[in-house]
């Protein structure tokens, strides 16, 4: 029987299309699963198709085959007492269910060449299934709860990605809601963050909140809290101390420089003269009008008013739990002032483009120093950012 049912693919495939040669290719590799799938998705497009024949005896065997595979690896893996074992067993058999729940609906598929209806050895599942997946779910709290005893912070977070599987499969298993919080917390990296005043200057009480509030910074990752104020109940792992060592404000400058324009411009006309002095005549006896031009003058002062303001020091990252400095990494950042403005005396005609551009400048009041400080604050904490999101802490 077992020839002449391969007697009859062969015959198909010499009149079948490329998809069924594929799927007897599938088939002889032992890609039982997309040899189905493949089978399958031709079929459903329309089973009575005479050329649908080869791919029904192929569905048959392929479907044959894959699920003596899978029933001989879960006996197999049954020996085996191991997390991995029973997730395997779990999937396998949801893989034998879901092969039988692709299948159903085209049921019943007939083969002319067999003279019969395909035969595919249905089974329920659902019990199996249930075992299986109540062994995975238990294996996985045990699992867990060996690392959860481990007590480091790597472990911690494995708990954590194991309980997310349990959940995965079933939300409400046990206490895994509860555990997978703890685990979160615990595999947390908890940074207190200080800000220390060497420099003997007054920090602008706005800049030291506008620092300290890691709200705005974006920098809070799934396993790393960073925190200005300590709380109750948590136990930090690490520090970072921004040391600022120096604050300085430049005095306010005015500076000026005079620069002359001379440029000649057309002003109006004039008769075109000859030698005798009589106004020169076109060819239709048309007086004979000239451009006139002179040269204008003016002086420009350019006045530029700067203020400088300058915030430098050291960002600490610490280890608490051995109580030592794991690096140190400079920070400065400055912030400049600046208005430049012009006014000038003589003809207007004379200036630039870029003369007339700062005409329309004025003198603006030079801000407090406090100000200053605040604004090179606003760019000392995009540096203060870059340092702490390019070097983590494990």
């Amino acid at each position: 029987m077992r020839n002449f049912t391969t007697i009859v693919i062969v015959a198909f495939l010499f009149a079948s299309c490329n998809s069924t040669k594929r799927n007897m290719r599938l088939l002889n590799e032992g890609e039982y699963e997309q040899a189905i799938e493949l089978a399958v998705k031709k079929l459903q497009k329309d089973r009575s198709a005479e050329k649908n024949d080869a791919r029904i005896i192929l569905l048959e065997q392929a479907f044959a085959k894959a699920i003596d595979e899978d029933t001989r690896s879960i006996s197999f893996l049954k020996k085996q007492n191991t997390p991995q074992a029973a997730r395997k067993i779990y999937y396998t058999y949801q893989n034998m269910e879901y092969y039988q729940n692709t299948i159903r609906p085209l049921l019943p598929l007939y083969s002319s060449s067999l003279n019969r209806n395909a035969n595919f050895k249905m089974k329920d599942y659902s019990n199996d299934i249930l075992l299986a997946k109540e062994n995975y779910l238990k294996a996985l709290y045990q699992e867990a709860d060996i690392y959860m005893n481990r007590q480091t912070i790597d472990d911690y977070r494995t708990a954590y990605n194991i309980y997310c599987d349990i959940a995965e499969i079933q939300s409400n298993y046990k206490d895994v809601a509860q555990l997978r919080g703890d685990a979160r917390f615990y595999g947390t990296d908890f940074v207190h963050v200080r800000l220390n005043n060497r420099s003997g200057q007054i920090i602008p009480l706005r800049l030291e909140r506008d620092l300290l509030d890691f709200n705005t910074y974006g920098l809070d990752d799934f396993w790393t809290q960073y925190h200005a104020v300590k709380e109750r109940d948590i136990d930090y792992n690490f520090g970072v101390d921004f040391d600022i060592r120096e604050i300085s404000v430049a005095p306010e400058r005015l500076s000026e420089v005079e620069e002359r324009r001379s440029k000649r411009i057309k002003d109006g006309w004039e008769y075109l003269y000859d030698r005798n002095g009589n106004v020169r005549k076109d060819s239709l006896g048309n007086d004979i009008k000239v451009d006139k031009y002179i040269t204008v003058n003016a002086r420009v002062t350019y006045t530029t008013q700067t203020k400088a303001a300058l915030i430098g020091g050291d960002v600490v990252y610490n280890d608490l739990v051995s109580n030592r400095i794991l690096n140190r990494y400079p920070m400065a950042s400055e912030f400049v002032f600046e208005n430049l403005f012009a006014k000038f005396r003589g003809d207007k005609r004379a200036l630039t483009s870029e003369d007339r551009k700062f005409l329309n400048n004025n003198y603006i009041p030079f801000p407090s120093s406090e100000q200053m400080v605040f604004d090179v604050g606003e760019d000392l904490k995009l540096r203060l950012k870059d340092i702490l999101k390019s070097n983590g802490f494990r």
